[in-house]
């Protein structure tokens, strides 16, 4: 069964960078679609950016405006998002999801199978 644990959350000062990590288990990239979702407080869950089985992605334009990059190392089966420019407006729960790869990842929530616990993001000076 895949699982998933992110890491790399914590406090930032607005303006700084931050990149997080979904390392994957029971499955190898080659097979999976992975999402990154986020969840701030009070608010519904958001997908930000996703990236299929080869390597092809999508960037929510509404959260992301440039600022999120998604990447992967299949040698170490992990997803990467990197977040510049960050604003107090980005502070919350980052998830990543997986599922079995499809023509095309997605940035819908409900479309994904399995879930990591999730990092926590703060932006505050």
């Amino acid at each position: 069964q895949l699982q998933l644990v992110e890491s790399g959350g914590g406090l930032v000062r607005p303006g700084g960078s931050l990149r997080l990590s979904c390392a994957a288990s029971g499955s190898t990239l080659d097979y999976l679609d992975i999402g990154w979702f986020r969840q701030a407080p009070g608010k519904e869950r958001e997908g930000v950016s996703c990236i299929d089985s080869r390597g092809s992605t999508m960037v929510s334009v509404d959260s992301g405006n440039g600022r999120f990059t998604i990447s992967r190392d299949n040698a170490k089966n992990t997803v990467y998002l990197r977040i510049d420019s960050l604003s107090p407006e980005d502070t919350a729960v980052y998830y990543c999801a997986g599922r079995p790869t499809r023509s095309l990842c997605s940035l819908e929530s409900s479309r994904y199978d399995y879930w990591g616990q999730g990092t926590q993001v703060t932006v505050s000076s």
